[in-house]
């Protein structure tokens, strides 16, 4: 999941919390937590999650202390983005979270980093019940032919088409030249502008492109899940005609290719985007500006070898994974950590979290009410879960040499790019990558 959020930010470490804005002291670190139980001590646990869900989180601790009255419970909010909580986790692990939220691509490193608590018992019994079988696996890896379970999931993580339906069809958005085509580019003020909005220069979504056309990577870890060898296939000739394609869409002045969720919201308020690829987090926010204009579709297809006797349409095919509350290794107060993101992650607050914020539950029970089925936003995922890549074992070089792929492509639109360029950058970052 990729999200960039800010309220009370974690700085330096990470474990240093205003009190005015996270509601408690301004000692949060775990070494101050102390235990709880019946002897009357107050048990201190500290929470990790994106700003856009800091109220969730409040109202869920507040509904843990309510369904506990025995036990006296004190929590400390730190607001930190999904995709980099890896790396700040791992910048002092002794001293993380006691529970914070991840992607699932992250399990692996936070495992070699010795981050995480392992579920067991009729915990993981509970967990393996309850949840899908894949959001399940999302979280468990296998060690020596033992599968373990390393976190608790609780919604899907891809990404989907978002548009207003006044200026689409549904035919319109089954493909990316039927979007582009009722598309309009901004004047030469850069106002007037109906456009296509997709994060081109982040690679959980750039991949969408070579995924389509099978090309992937292949990565290998030790006993300790650590990255021994990393090999990707983008820079063959098939990866050579994605980037072209994909370099057609970033230079096409009616797509926004830097677009990121404050953008696109902003864009789908005043009308100059018209559609835009985002994930389930922005239905709320999407929703409130389009109004009765809002819809939502699979992604759609992309034109590969335009012009030539081998051109053809490719859908484009996302990462599919989940979003997961893992447990320190290293909290001082484990099992109550344990039970608050199993209550976090349970049927009752998947539902409150779908009707705050949209998030499709993982639960199967939730699964099944009418107004999760019914929702506009579950269907659609449902059918782009059709072409999906497993956002499992994702080398965790990726992300920044994709980024810089897509960054060097959309320098290149005042200039234009000639094959060289294009195959210059795309090796370069498939350099990055591989190891």
């Amino acid at each position: 999941m990729k999200m960039k959020k800010l309220l009370c930010l974690a700085m330096g470490l990470g474990m240093a919390f205003s009190a005015a804005a996270c509601g408690g002291n301004s000692s949060t670190s775990n070494n101050s937590s102390t235990g709880g139980g019946n002897s009357g001590k107050t048990i201190k646990l500290t929470v990790w999650c994106p700003e856009a869900d800091h109220e969730f989180a409040k109202q869920v601790a507040e509904d843990y202390k309510k369904a506990n009255p025995d036990k006296t419970y004190k929590f400390f909010f730190g607001i930190q983005g999904e995709n980099d909580a890896a790396t700040k986790v791992l910048n002092d692990v002794t001293n993380a979270p006691d529970v914070f939220s991840f992607p699932s691509d992250q399990i692996n490193r936070l495992i070699n980093g010795d981050a995480l608590a392992r579920i067991g018992g009729s915990r993981l019994d509970t967990v393996k019940a309850n949840n899908s079988a894949d959001a399940v696996d999302s979280a468990t890896v296998t060690v020596e032919g033992e599968e373990r379970t390393y976190a608790m999931p609780y919604t899907d993580n891809t990404f989907f088409l978002y548009y207003n339906k006044s200026v689409f069809s549904e035919e319109d958005v089954k493909t990316l030249d039927g979007i582009l085509a009722k598309c309009t580019a901004p004047d030469s003020e850069g106002k007037n502008g109906k456009q296509f909005a997709m994060p081109l220069n982040d690679g959980w979504y750039s991949t969408s492109f070579y995924f389509g056309e099978g090309l992937g990577y292949n990565v290998t870890f030790d006993d300790a899940f650590g990255e021994t060898e990393i090999t990707c296939d983008f820079a063959n000739e098939k990866g050579q005609a994605v980037t072209r394609a994909l370099w057609e869409t970033i230079s096409n002045p009616k797509v926004k290719p830097d677009t990121d969720d404050s953008k696109s919201a902003a864009g789908f308020q005043d009308g100059s985007i018209v559609a835009a690829v985002s994930g389930i987090w922005n239905k709320t926010t999407f929703k409130k500006y389009l109004g009765e204009d809002f819809a939502v579709a699979k992604l759609p297809s992309y034109t590969l070898n335009r012009g030539t006797a081998e051109e053809k349409q490719v859908q484009l095919v996302s990462f599919a994974g989940y979003k997961l509350l893992g447990v320190s290794n290293y909290s001082k107060n484990k099992a109550e950590a344990m039970s608050f993101a199993e209550f976090y992650s349970n049927k009752q607050n998947q539902l409150l979290h779908f009707d705050l914020r949209g998030f499709v539950p993982t639960n199967l029970e939730a699964q099944q009410e009418e107004r999760v089925k019914n929702d506009a936003c579950a269907k659609a995922i449902t059918a782009q879960l059709q072409y999906t890549k497993a956002q499992k074992n994702v080398p965790s070089t990726l992300w920044t040499p994709m980024q810089g792929l897509g960054d060097g492509l959309i320098a290149l639109i005042s200039s234009g790019a000639t094959a060289d360029q294009l195959n210059e950058l795309l090796t370069n970052a498939v350099s990055q990558i591989e190891k």
